[in-house]
């Protein structure tokens, strides 16, 4: 599985920003995808997960109420809705794949996924 995150970029406070996804291969469908951030200085957290079908999502307390996670399985396409930016948003931003196919929980640790995009950096000015 190959990964491309895109749309990143500079913004203001209280502006959005559409972060997507695209895969590579014939598996999306059947693995659940993570989006995650590493802001400067910090390690890298979980920002939002979701379900191989779409129909569940998790997200960090964050950024909840801001952010939508979302998963087009006919494009191979994992989205990542950001309202209301902060500064404190400000990070690169990577898109991961569960390292199990068909797997039963959604993965919310790193190290329970297996494929990473390259990040896009997100930067939001006050």
């Amino acid at each position: 599985v190959q990964l491309q995150a895109y749309g990143g970029g500079l913004v203001q406070a209280g502006d959005s920003l559409r972060l997507s996804c695209a895969a590579s291969g014939r598996t999306f469908s059947r693995r659940h995808m993570g989006w995650f951030r590493q802001a400067p200085g910090k390690e890298r957290e979980i920002v939002a997960a979701i379900s191989r079908t779409g129909s569940t999502t998790q997200y960090a307390d964050s950024v909840k109420g801001r952010f939508t996670v979302s998963k087009d399985n006919a494009k191979n396409t994992v989205y990542l809705q950001m309202n209301s930016l902060k500064p404190e948003d400000t990070a690169i931003y990577y898109c991961a794949a569960d390292r199990f196919l068909d797997g039963l929980g959604i993965p919310i640790k790193e190290h329970e996924y297996s494929y990473w995009g390259q990040g896009t950096l997100v930067t939001v000015s006050s």
